[in-house]
């Protein structure tokens, strides 16, 4: 899966990005290299699913798909 990022130059300094394709999935950094290993944590958390706070019947199924 390919996303799509916008980075901001933050106005006190370093940068701030969101992902459009992701509801309220932002993040900074002080350095490129820090703003990106930012988004990527910040990508996971905003997708990551705790499927313990969800209700699941014996009749359902769950899996994992890979876009």
């Amino acid at each position: 899966m390919k996303l799509k990022v916008i980075i901001h130059p933050a106005e006190e300094g370093g940068y701030w990005a969101e992902v459009p394709a992701i509801l309220g999935c932002a993040t900074q950094g002080d350095t490129m290299e820090e703003l990106v290993t930012n988004l990527y944590e910040a990508i996971e958390a905003c997708l990551s699913v705790d499927l313990e706070t969800i209700e699941i019947s014996e009749n359902d199924r769950v899996f994992e798909l890979a876009v």
